[in-house]
């Protein structure tokens, strides 16, 4: 070995040295803050979830197919991806579609971006199966979703309010597990007590209250909007089992055996990882579940006052009915000589 080699063998390695210590001094600090936080609890010794937590989101429910088995974005592609979704929320809807016809989220500070998000690098809230993406329906599954389909179309819901969406009607949006981002009123504020915990979500202004004293499930015919839920704490993380659904809930195409397992665990001051496992063998070929981060936000809770002035609904009908009676017309007068 000459003197060059050795000389850039030494100062290789120095350099190899000095970045291992860089990164053992960053891990170690890292350690320590891990160490330093502490889970908060409340005066009767539960982990503290309280408060107010958004979990508004860029990511999709799931992954795009394009991107394989990627999951997760760069925080360069992250950016990226964030201001191309804040720049199409100010994007002025084509005159005469579905969309235009809805009041602009912007001009209230609605839109993602005006009222917060969550940063979530994960291509998709799906995280099992692998590939981010929701397993097949099963041949049960399936028929059913063409039987729901076929009732669309023989009972549109311009025909009457009880063919329309239940979130449609004011019903319920946002409050059933799994708790997923929507477009907007993305907010919810956790509130506990010893036997209890209180979930109140944003839109609809609708709680889910969940026992922890152990009880029995309800029993199997009585049916809810939003399930029955149980909840327990595993360790440091607030388990909560849900069931009895109907089977006008029919998350993402469910039947009323939809079980719903959620885990909430309070991971920083200012965030909780939600995790959930959906299982329904008549609607899928496995369970599937995802995940994502709730991030600490500013309460109040807003009032989402859709019933009172729902008059999307009204105006649907009458619309309609008047479209039939100028069919009407124009088919009468077409028949006169």
């Amino acid at each position: 070995m000459n003197r060059s080699s050795g000389h850039s063998w030494i100062v290789g390695n120095a350099v190899a040295l000095a970045c291992l210590l860089v990164a053992a001094q960053a891990g170690a600090q890292a350690d320590a803050a891990h160490r330093e936080w502490q889970v908060p609890r409340t005066p009767y010794g539960h982990p503290d979830l309280q408060g107010y937590w958004t979990n508004a989101s860029f990511t999709p429910v799931e992954r795009p197919e394009a991107l394989g088995e990627k999951a997760f974005y760069t925080d360069e592609e992250l950016d990226r991806l964030i201001q191309e979704g804040v720049a199409r929320g100010f994007e002025q809807t084509e005159p005469g579609t579905v969309a235009d016809v809805h009041y602009d989220l912007s001009q209230f500070g609605l839109t993602r971006g005006q009222d917060g998000f969550v940063r979530n690098n994960r291509t998709s809230i799906v995280v099992d199966p692998p590939n981010g993406r929701i397993p097949p329906m099963t041949p049960e599954g399936e028929a059913r979703a063409a039987a729901r389909a076929q009732a669309r179309r023989e009972n549109p819901p311009t025909d009457r309010v009880q063919n329309m969406a239940l979130a449609t009607r004011c019903i319920i949006w946002g409050a059933n597990p799994p708790l997923m981002p929507i477009g907007y009123n993305s907010n919810l504020q956790i509130v506990q007590s010893p036997d209890y915990v209180m979930i109140l979500v944003e839109m609809m202004q609708d709680a889910r209250i969940i026992p922890l004293d152990g009880r029995a499930p309800l029993p199997e015919e009585i049916r809810q909007w939003k399930g029955s839920s149980r909840g327990y704490w595993d360790g440091d993380t607030l388990v909560i089992t849900t069931a009895n659904f109907t089977d006008e809930t029919a998350f993402r195409g469910a039947s009323e055996h939809l079980v719903v397992t959620e885990r909430l665990t309070r991971i920083s001051d200012d965030r909780i990882r939600y995790e959930f496992t959906v299982d329904d063998p008549h609607t899928w070929v496995r369970p599937w579940s995802g995940e994502y981060p709730m991030e600490k936000t500013v309460g109040p809770i807003f009032e989402s006052a859709c019933h009172e002035h729902n008059y999307g609904v009204r105006n649907t009908l009458a619309g309609a009915r008047a479209e039939e009676q100028r069919q009407r017309e124009a088919a009468a007068a077409a028949s006169r000589p």
